[in-house]
C-alpha cells in the first residue's frame, strides 16, 4: 500500500509542476483582441497615463514587463511596457495607449486582433 501512495504522490507532484509551468508559458505569450485608450488618469501602477508613451494594460503580467505586440491583420509590431490592469471585456487581452495603437495601425478601428510575446520581464 505504501508503494501505491508514493506513486500517487509522485504523479501528483509532477502533474502540479507541469500545470504551473504551462501557466507561466501561457502568460508569456498570447493572442486575442486589443483596444486602445487615452486620457491622463492614474494607472494601477500609480503612474499617470500618457497616451504618447508605448504602454499597455494586462490583467496579470507584472508592471514593467515589456511585450512585443503584433497586429495580426497587417503584421505591424510595437514594444510596450505594462503599467496598468485590464482590459475587462471578454476576448480582449490588452488595452494599448494611443501611441502604441497608432504604431500598429488600429487607432481608426479602435480594436484589432493581436498576438504578444514577452521580450523582458521585470
Amino acid at each position: 500500500m505504501k508503494k501505491i501512495n508514493r506513486s500517487v504522490a509522485i504523479v501528483a507532484t509532477i502533474s502540479a509542476a507541469f500545470a504551473i509551468l504551462s501557466t507561466d508559458a501561457f502568460a508569456a505569450s498570447g493572442c486575442g483582441g486589443a483596444s486602445w485608450y487615452g486620457g491622463s488618469s492614474k494607472t494601477a501602477s500609480g503612474e499617470r497615463m500618457s497616451s504618447g508613451n508605448f504602454t499597455a494594460a494586462h490583467r496579470s503580467l507584472a508592471f514593467g514587463t515589456r511585450l512585443k505586440v503584433t497586429n495580426r491583420h497587417n503584421g505591424r509590431s510595437v514594444v510596450v511596457r505594462i503599467n496598468d490592469r485590464g482590459p475587462f471585456i471578454r476576448g480582449r487581452v490588452l488595452d494599448l495607449s494611443r501611441a502604441a495603437a497608432q504604431g500598429i495601425g488600429m487607432v481608426a478601428s479602435g480594436t484589432a486582433s493581436v498576438c504578444y510575446d514577452v521580450v523582458a520581464s521585470k
